[in-house]
């Protein structure tokens, strides 16, 4: 009201960290969704592109489509904060691509209410929209601390004024603008890129894992030293004898039901639910067979097995280059890309170890045993 005179608006930003024994992923739905239709026409409400922070595979936030009579805005974050930050190569347009072009189904059901027609006011005529991101910007030569970064800057500029166009394109046009316009530079690169987050979310949150870090500096599945219960890593991940996953479902904390039918039957359903949710919406037992014939905790395995080789991929990839780019930049990412596949073995390897003491299970045959015991990744925390 004080700034109304002066056309002045307010964002106001929906994340929660108000303690829920329950669940955590539903607070900012169930305190914002009852003051929809109250706040006055100068303002907006921004919240995070997932129910939990800016996690590597999340699904939407059920407050896209939930909002009505409130603008509601997206919050993205260009600085990879759970995706290694700037010692990480992670390519971030796939992420925001998929859950821009995520149908929430509202209002009531109807298809193609997709959250990127929600937040450009497609849907329920906001007059004011808007999208946001948490900046990575700081005083290294290349502004982001590793190059790549800048291709996240990038991406979110160009998806805030056309999120119609593909994670391709945006990689096309940067590797051009950045490195060169020669296709034997451009398609390594931009092959490197695309599979970039797919890796990340494999040696560190498979099958819709999630919030596996601590409270402070401290990351891994076994960080249990907050006194707050939604602070620590097996509040998420809720690992014991039977199996592992968050219930969400109807039998659990419900969260599925924040969400639009049929959609909320779809999260619901064990055999419906996508498996890069899975273990997000439920709690699932280590012998679930998948959709590849493989049981859930050899499947948890070959994906963690898989990121770690998608990162030497990658290092491969970018050796190729050696002469064809600056050589400072080249060396630069070349020493960036070997701390993170250091870091994805560490994770790999303590999270296969960690979760290996509920299922009870052997590592499956043909992948290599991890080199140090449990201890020993616990005290060697990955990034």
């Amino acid at each position: 009201q004080a700034l109304k005179p002066y056309h002045g608006i307010v964002i106001w930003r929906a994340f929660v960290y108000t303690y829920n024994p329950e669940d955590r992923a539903k607070q900012a739905y169930d305190i914002f969704k009852p003051l929809d239709g109250k706040f006055d026409g100068n303002a907006l409400v921004q919240v995070k592109y997932g129910p939990l922070d800016f996690q590597p595979e999340a699904p939407f936030s059920p407050l896209f489509g939930a909002m009505e009579k409130t603008p509601v805005m997206m919050e993205l974050d260009i600085g990879q904060g759970y995706l290694g930050m700037d010692v990480s190569l992670a390519y971030l347009a796939p992420l925001w691509r998929e859950i821009l072009m995520s149908d929430t189904y509202a209002p009531g059901g109807r298809a193609g209410s997709t959250v990127a027609k929600i937040i450009d006011g497609s849907v329920y005529g906001y007059k004011m929209t808007g999208i946001a991101g948490v900046s990575n910007v700081n005083n290294d030569c290349d502004w982001t601390g590793n190059i790549f970064g800048q291709a996240n800057w990038y991406a979110f500029g160009r998806l805030a004024w056309n999120y119609n166009l593909t994670s391709k394109k945006i990689a096309d046009e940067w590797i051009r603008m950045t490195f060169s316009g020669d296709t034997s530079i451009i398609d390594p690169v931009e092959k490197i890129m695309m599979a970039s987050r797919e890796n990340v979310v494999n040696y560190r949150d498979p099958l819709g894992l999630n919030m596996l870090g601590g409270w402070s500096i401290y990351h891994g599945p076994w960080v249990n030293n907050s006194v707050h219960a939604d602070w620590n890593s097996p509040y998420y991940h809720r690992a014991d004898s039977i199996g592992v996953g968050f219930n969400r479902t109807r039998t659990g904390s419900d969260a599925v039901d924040q969400y639009f039918k049929p959609l909320s039957d779809e999260f619901n359903s064990l055999k419906t639910c996508p498996e890069k949710y899975l273990l997000w919406f439920h709690h699932v037992p280590w012998n679930y067979t998948l959709k590849s014939g493989r049981t859930l905790w050899n499947s948890l395995c070959y994906h963690y097995y898989k990121g770690v080789d998608g990162v030497a991929e990658m290092q491969r990839v970018w050796n190729s280059l050696e002469g064809k780019i600056n050589n400072e930049v080249f060396k630069a990412e070349q020493a960036l890309l070997k701390i993170q596949y250091e870091n994805a073995v560490k994770w790999r390897d303590g999270c296969v170890l960690y979760f290996q003491t509920f299922s009870k299970m052997p590592i499956p045959a043909g992948l290599p045993a991890p080199e140090h015991n449990l201890e020993y990744y616990e005290k060697h925390n990955p990034r």
